[in-house]
């Protein structure tokens, strides 16, 4: 990766994408567009995939920061592209600009941070704080 280099991923809004979707109690009135938290999800996929040739044999990338603004409304069926963009390394966080936009334009920027962590180590940290 190099600074400034872009990868893209485009993802078809499904039924269970939607804000109407992500509530357990029926009480919730959320409307029927794509989800904040779904958009986070993929924009932290996307620079995942992106980071995948700097990970070595037991290792992943993770999520440690997300700071955007979700701007714009998308409907179920339509595509939204996520673009991330590298603007570099601060130690052990990899920085990136995650951007989303739909045939309407653009509907949410912001940052993402990554780290890359020992798959089993994390997993071990998980357990025993579980304990």
């Amino acid at each position: 990766m190099e600074i400034n280099q872009s990868y893209q991923i485009t993802h078809k809004v499904q039924d269970q994408d939607l804000a109407s979707r992500l509530s357990p109690d029926p009480e919730d009135e959320f409307p029927p567009v794509f989800a904040t938290s779904r958009l986070i999800a993929f924009m932290e996929y996307c620079a995942a995939r992106f980071m995948k040739p700097l990970l070595g044999e037991g290792e992943l990338s993770v999520g440690v920061g997300m700071n955007i603004k979700h701007t714009a409304p998308t409907r179920v069926g339509e595509d939204v592209t996520i673009t991330s963009t590298f603007l570099g390394q601060e130690g052990k966080l990899y920085r990136f600009k995650v951007s989303a936009a739909d045939r309407g334009g653009e509907v949410s920027e912001g940052e993402h941070t990554r780290a890359i962590v020992n798959t089993e180590k994390l997993v071990r940290f998980a357990d025993k704080r579980a304990e």
